[in-house]
């Protein structure tokens, strides 16, 4: 696997509190790989160490095939949960002296915020100062300036904490994009649903440790319960005690505008999804089936509570 940053073994401690504990990760090149964890369990102790602003006790990071060293901040975007741009400043001001920062020369900054502020709407708030701004407009500031510099790697920690719907969508799509271009990006989130949305792979840390790693779609596999989601025609039929022992109706709703019923079936481990429509045929006229693989908030509890 082609991998943009891969952490091997961290160990970081602070006085007699353990925050990370043998943690290690493995970024694919071109994926948003989703950071998760519950509050506490080590995640910005872990993107501070990828971002230099504190060193691992022991282990390595590498990063784009390298050892990480000072020379690969340059290549990387990073946008804290909390928010952190100057009130008193100008937007295009500050949003100029942050691009050069990254390396921009004023030339390259003014015609690249621009096109993002016309973009993002913002074009008309360049000579409003930042404390006018609302808590969604200076967010969009700081993710068009971490973004600017069209980094390798980009560690977005909640991104759309405070944006509506529509903006958090607008965001999605753009972080889409940068993914398909080749950007690889670490998403840290408490939103599962987001998850199972935007991430190809996921690391989960809990108590300074991971304990559980690897493709989202195989994990869920790794996680099914055997349960199917199921429609069929006509009037709605009472199946649990038409079904062999060990078949259990989790659910059922009809859809009398429709002319069709909802029926959620969990089948036993080793039994077969033939083995469920041989006898749902003989009392109903089935019209779709589908697996119901468990959601990434389900796992994300069941992992960390377990």
């Amino acid at each position: 696997m082609d991998t943009i940053l891969e952490a091997k073994h961290i160990h970081k401690a602070y006085a007699n509190h353990k925050a990370l504990n043998d943690v290690s990760i493995s970024v694919p090149r071109g994926s948003v790989f989703g950071l998760l964890g519950p509050n506490g369990a080590g995640k910005t102790t872990l993107i501070r160490n990828i971002n230099q602003i504190t060193a691992p006790d022991s282990g390595e990071i590498w990063f784009d095939g390298e050892r990480l060293q000072p020379k690969h901040i340059e290549q990387i975007g990073y946008l804290p949960e909390e928010r952190g741009l100057y009130k008193k400043m100008k937007v295009g001001e500050q949003a100029m002296y942050l691009a050069q920062l990254k390396g921009l020369t004023e030339k390259q900054a003014m015609t690249k915020l621009k096109e993002w502020f016309v973009k993002f709407n913002i074009e008309n708030w360049w000579d409003k100062k930042v404390e006018e701004l609302s808590k969604g407009m200076a967010q969009k500031v700081q993710f068009i300036v971490t973004i600017l510099h069209d980094p390798k790697l980009l560690i977005f920690d909640e991104p759309f904490s405070g944006f509506d719907p529509v903006n958090v969508e607008l965001l999605k799509s753009e972080m889409m994009k940068l993914r398909d271009n080749g950007t690889s990006i670490i998403f840290s989130t408490h939103n599962m649903a987001s998850v199972e949305e935007l991430c190809d792979n996921i690391a989960l840390i809990n108590k300074s440790e991971v304990v559980l790693s690897g493709n989202v779609k195989e994990i869920q596999r790794q996680y099914r319960n055997h349960t199917y989601s199921l429609t069929y025609e006509g009037q709605e039929v009472n199946l649990q005690p038409l079904l062999p022992q060990g078949f259990e109706v989790l659910s059922s709703k009809p859809h009398k505008h429709h002319g069709f019923n909802s029926v959620k079936i969990q089948i036993p481990a080793d039994s077969k999804i033939n083995n469920l429509l041989t006898e749902l045929v003989k009392h109903v006229e089935v019209t779709g089936i589908q697996e119901t693989l468990p959601s990434m908030n389900d796992i994300f509890i069941k992992t960390v509570t377990k």
